[in-house]
């Protein structure tokens, strides 16, 4: 496993339990139905996981953090359970499930290619392996700041040093296609964060987020900033907030990458081809 950069800080766990199916997973949801099984990997605090249950017969969620599963489990719908699991080496036998999900997981894992391959060995014949990664150097925002320019590149160096990979959104074709993916549909969204709300909820948090966190630990031992640095950092998006024209928007790549369909004792492809089942 990678270090995971952000850490469990309230800021950080603020963040996630903002997420739901709807302004998260909207691209996954036509494909749901209340018969399946679904695997929601580095579910968080469970608020997506939430949501997906609702449209399916059960969810498993799993973290590699207790902690923040027992948030999870916290009025969970009852067809939900967790556990802790590493999505390098999952421990659930093979095509379990009929739908695999990860939601800014792969940017933060050391090896996404063989997470890929995990989740892939995991889920069944004609199931889908939905995936969806932000991409920080597709972030674009206005106004400009240098401080947030410098938060940017901070962010990067601290990601890429705890063994991940900031811009993964880009990545997640090339990485499914090097896991065996080959029916695999592409497509991206964005958080948009430009009404006098949003930019107090999102900057207030990053102001927050830069001091408290793991973020701030490791860029100072690292000897990648100093706390005057953060702290110019997080008084800019304070500044940034309260920008009567503030405006910021977030790239995400996502993929639904479906495995080959069961036919008559073959495995079968949607473009057609067919092997025998080993």
């Amino acid at each position: 496993m990678a270090v995971y950069t952000h850490g469990h800080h309230e800021s950080v766990l603020r963040s996630h339990s903002w997420r739901t199916a709807e302004n998260s997973a909207a691209y996954l949801l036509g494909e749901l139905n209340e018969g399946m099984s679904l695997l929601d990997v580095g579910c968080g605090p469970g608020t997506i996981t939430a949501g997906l249950a609702r449209r399916v017969r059960h969810v498993t969620g799993i973290d590699s953090s207790a902690e923040v599963l027992a948030l999870a489990a916290e009025g969970a719908p009852e067809n939900t359970g967790f556990a802790i699991a590493d999505v390098h080496a999952l421990t659930f036998a093979d095509g379990v499930f009929d739908v695999v999900h990860a939601h800014q997981v792969l940017q933060h894992v050391a090896q996404p290619v063989r997470a890929l391959r995990e989740m892939r060995r995991v889920c069944r014949a004609g199931g889908t392996v939905a995936v969806r990664d932000s991409d920080y150097g597709a972030f674009t925002w206005y106004p400009e700041f240098p401080e947030l320019d410098e938060w940017l590149a901070l962010y990067r160096r601290v990601a890429r040093h705890n063994g991940g990979e900031p811009d993964a959104g880009r990545r997640l074709l090339s990485w499914a296609r090097e896991a065996g993916f080959t029916d695999v549909t592409p497509t991206s969204s964005t958080w948009c964060f430009a009404t006098p709300q949003d930019r107090a909820w999102w900057g207030g948090m990053w102001s927050e987020r830069i001091m408290g966190s793991a973020i701030a630990r490791i860029a100072v031992d690292a000897g990648f900033a100093t706390r005057e640095q953060l702290k110019r950092i997080s008084e800019a998006w304070l500044t940034w907030a309260a920008a009567d024209d503030g405006w910021l928007s977030i790239l995400h790549g996502e993929l639904l990458a479906r495995m080959p369909g069961l036919v008559g004792g073959i495995v079968s492809s949607s473009r057609g081809c067919a092997r025998p089942i080993p």
